[in-house]
């Protein structure tokens, strides 16, 4: 049997979602006007949070040691690449990641 703290955090994390997602349904109902400054961070913010995944990812790596980075950079390449040639972020996220994966667990051991 599931613990009963377990399951009232997870349902408080649940339920904490689920009105976040339903908020801005909430707020900007019916025939009222989406405010400048929420388009506006609707425009930007999707290229700022890829940035900063970018730069979260890549912070440790090494480019004084073995491998040198080489797995990332061809991982990165491999998203960037995949992404401006079939303009599919799902299928260049999940390429991408396949082959980083097979690259430091069987190439760059």
């Amino acid at each position: 049997m599931p613990d009963l703290h377990s399951a009232l955090l997870i349902a408080v994390a649940a339920l904490v979602t689920a009105a976040l997602r339903f908020i801005p349904f909430i707020i900007f109902v019916g025939k009222r006007k989406t405010p400048e400054f929420i388009t506006y961070l609707g425009k930007v913010l999707p290229f700022a949070i890829m940035g900063m995944l970018v730069v979260f990812c890549l912070k440790n790596v090494s480019v004084t040691s073995y491998p040198h980075g080489i797995p990332e950079i061809i991982g990165v390449a491999t998203v960037a690449g995949l992404h401006i040639w079939k303009r599919n972020t799902l299928l260049s996220i999940i390429v991408g990641t396949v082959c980083y994966i097979l690259l430091v667990n069987f190439i760059f051991i």
